[in-house]
């Protein structure tokens, strides 16, 4: 099970499943060392909502977000990468953290 914490509240509107979201992120393991950051490419992450083009835990994140919120997720390796890993970045078996901002989303 996933573990959110708010930290700005957004708007109240969720994006639609299916609609294009952009977010911007930071992927740390659970001792703090950044993994991934959309900030340092200072591009906005977008992808498909519910379309299954990112890992579990965030389709079921970002679908309860709302426009303009910001939140840190805790995700248990089931909704990460699980047993495989990826990229020899995240090992098997991983919780990840991540901190996201939801700007907003196109269908």
């Amino acid at each position: 099970m996933m573990k959110k914490t708010i930290q700005k509240v957004g708007n109240g509107v969720k994006p639609p499943l299916g609609s294009l979201v952009s977010v911007h992120y930071t992927g740390t393991f659970p001792d703090g060392r950044q993994f991934d950051s959309s900030h340092v490419r200072m591009e906005k992450f977008k992808f498909r909502l519910g379309a299954g083009q990112v890992i579990k835990g965030w389709d079921q994140c970002v679908a309860d977000m709302t426009k303009g919120e910001r939140c840190t997720v805790v995700l248990p390796p089931e909704l990460a990468y699980g047993a495989r890993g990826a990229g020899g970045v995240i090992p098997p078996n991983a919780t990840l953290n991540f901190h996201i901002e939801l700007f907003d989303w196109e269908q």
